[in-house]
């Protein structure tokens, strides 16, 4: 159908025009949209050469197969093609200027059906809408660019040859490679970036379409990149085709057992399912635990907890400032001997001031690991002095603190919420109260304060559960305030030295149970010794998403973990073989774990070499 020149107001066309414009401005004028098209047609050659058969969606961009969303259509005689597909497929920008749109030297009106070539306007029924799509004359279009056209005698077949837009001068350029282009299905798919900018500005942004690291079904994808440069201008999108074909070399679970990185979540619908292994305990020197955490949120200065130690021991402290005014924590030791006693920090974690609830554990135990803290403290007899002291806590504000100290000789250890600008003073402790414990939370000292388990993995995939009260208990102590027993829900503080022995050949992963979990945990794994945060961003929430943890390159490996302040228990570490029997999860459970052989750092996967080069 062709338009009249001049609808009236309450013309339908008229009420259609804002949608319409929408549309037109949101319609990206890049190559890289079109399924199937070589970014190299349009961006290496010099011309693009495009042939169109009437009702019919498959053409060829120079000499390659493409697919048009639209076909050519014959509209009251003429050859017409659909303006911003053909567009795309000829490399041309398509500008949108008011209610009309720009394409080298024509500028159409959908609304009115008008055409203007380098200003001259053009006779009626060039323009169409076909089905609320802006059609144009080919033959109109290939003058508006400059272009070659040629026709078959039937008017069915036409090809437009259209040199090459040349571009904002001012633009970076969006550039990428894949090592291959046809892939097995959950082969990595491994890219090459080589952005640059005309002028050598720095490239500021990437923004990918259609990336995935890996395509599990058989088909083609099209992968788009576009870059921003310093000044703020963007490169027209870049792309590429991806073929996906032939039998399948790796499934998502062993996709992401090879190649996610560390503290990354993966997808396993089954790791509830896996036998529980059981751990055996190890004698090895353990100490107490003094913990604090209850009243967890104090609402007036006070005593939190108080005991007395000799030699060593683990302080962990857990607190909200509640008092409707800035307070600090502190914890604080006496001499309680008749000679001078030396108190050294041996090592020590804090996460303070905070109101993120998560982030009070998981610095912690970052901060406990990567502590080298030696110091220490000679109080005469009788001397008070702070081992620790808190930042000031604004009101509502949390803190954790993990401390290891050794004494060398008898210290009573108080744990103190003040008011800012009380001092902690020995008169100032004699007058404060006792804080009553909030019947919600713990307090108490607890022997065993590491708990030394070695595990033999014999069976793939396996779980080690931590922190469920049942498979692995918690410890029992005594609130030295009150005299009452008291039961370590969740283990917070002990510090768990597992050796798990047969980790050659697996990878290790962390499901959380309970709900929200933020951590860390510290690896021996041969002359390796690294700390890693869990999850890498984030929390861990599902347990059939558990996060990756570590690719043993040894046959025996040690892990340190302490359940993390303000997270939630149990967790699972979870054992898998590295190398996947066949292509589906269903068989691992009756994998056994003897031959697996070789480091999860290297070797081969399912059907092919792992990948290990990534730009």
């Amino acid at each position: 159908m062709c338009f009249s020149a001049a609808p009236s107001p309450t013309s339908p066309r008229r009420r259609v025009r804002p949608l319409l414009t929408a549309l037109l401005l949101a319609l990206p004028a890049a190559w890289s949209a079109l399924p199937g098209v070589s970014a190299q047609a349009a961006q290496y050659v010099g011309s693009v050469q495009l042939t169109l058969t009437v009702d019919q969606t498959l053409g060829y961009a120079n000499g390659q197969p493409l697919t048009l969303p639209l076909p050519p259509r014959n509209v009251g005689g003429r050859l017409m093609v659909p303006l911003r597909e053909t567009a795309d497929a000829l490399a041309q920008p398509l500008t949108v200027v008011g209610s009309q749109l720009q394409i080298g030297r024509l500028l159409v009106s959908p609304q009115s059906g008008q055409a203007w070539l380098a200003g001259a306007p053009q006779e009626a029924g060039n323009v169409a809408l076909v089905g609320g799509v802006p059609y144009i004359s080919a033959r109109l279009l290939a003058d508006g660019l400059g272009a070659n056209f040629t026709a078959d005698g039937a008017g069915k077949l036409v090809t437009i040859t259209a040199l090459r837009a040349g571009g904002n001068p001012l633009a970076p350029q969006a550039r990428f490679s894949t090592d291959k282009a046809v892939y097995a299905p959950g082969e990595r798919v491994v890219y090459t970036e080589y952005p640059f900018d005309p002028d050598g500005a720095n490239i500021t942004a990437r923004r990918w379409t259609g990336r995935q690291d890996a395509f599990f079904k058989p088909g083609n994808y099209t992968v788009s990149l576009q870059v921003t440069n310093a000044r703020g201008v963007q490169s027209a999108p870049f792309s590429r085709t991806i073929r996906v074909e032939g039998p399948a070399v790796d499934t998502p679970l062993g996709y992401a057992l090879k190649y996610s990185e560390l503290g990354d979540a993966i997808s396993d619908p089954q790791v509830l399912s896996y036998p529980a292994v059981h751990a055996q305990p190890v004698p090895r020197e353990s100490f107490p635990l003094l913990f604090s955490d209850s009243p967890e949120a104090p609402t007036q200065s006070g005593v939190l907890y108080q005991d007395t130690v000799a030699g060593r021991a683990r302080l962990l402290a857990y607190h909200l400032n509640a008092l409707n005014r800035p307070a600090r924590l502190y914890v604080m030791a006496r001499n309680l001997e008749a000679r001078p006693v030396e108190v050294r920090t041996e090592r020590q974690g804090e996460t303070a001031p905070t109101r993120v609830e998560g982030q009070l554990g998981q610095v912690t135990l970052l901060d406990y690991f990567a502590s080298s803290a030696d110091h220490t403290l000679t109080l005469a007899p009788g001397e008070l002095a702070a081992v620790y002291a808190s930042p000031t806590l604004g009101i509502g504000s949390g803190v954790n603190v993990m401390q290891d100290l050794t004494t060398s000789g008898r210290v009573e250890l108080t744990f103190l919420m003040l008011e800012d600008g009380l001092p902690p003073t020995l008169q100032v402790l004699q007058q404060l109260p006792y804080l009553p414990l909030d019947g919600k939370h713990q307090r108490g000292t607890f022997p065993g304060a590491v708990r030394a388990l070695r595990v033999d993995l014999t069976r793939l995939p396996a779980r080690l559960v931590i922190g469920d009260g049942h498979l692995d208990p918690a410890i029992m102590g005594v609130d030295r305030l009150t005299g009452q027993p008291m039961r370590l829900v969740g283990n917070y503080g002990v510090l768990y030295d597992l050796e798990v022995n047969g980790t050659a050949g697996t990878v290790v992963a962390l499901s959380p149970r309970g709900g929200l979990y933020r951590g860390a945990m510290n690896i021996l794994d041969g002359a390796v010794n690294q700390t890693i945060k869990l999850p890498r961003t984030g929390n861990a929430l599902i347990p059939d998403q558990p996060v990756l943890l570590w690719r043993p390159a040894t046959n025996r490996l040690n892990i340190d973990f302490v359940p993390s302040s303000g997270s939630n228990l149990p967790i699972s570490l979870v054992f898998y073989p590295a190398r996947l029997p066949g292509l589906g999860v269903p068989s691992l459970p009756g994998l056994s774990g003897a031959g697996l052989g070789g480091a999860g750092l290297g070797g081969t996967g399912l059907g092919g070499t792992v990948k290990t080069y990534q730009p």
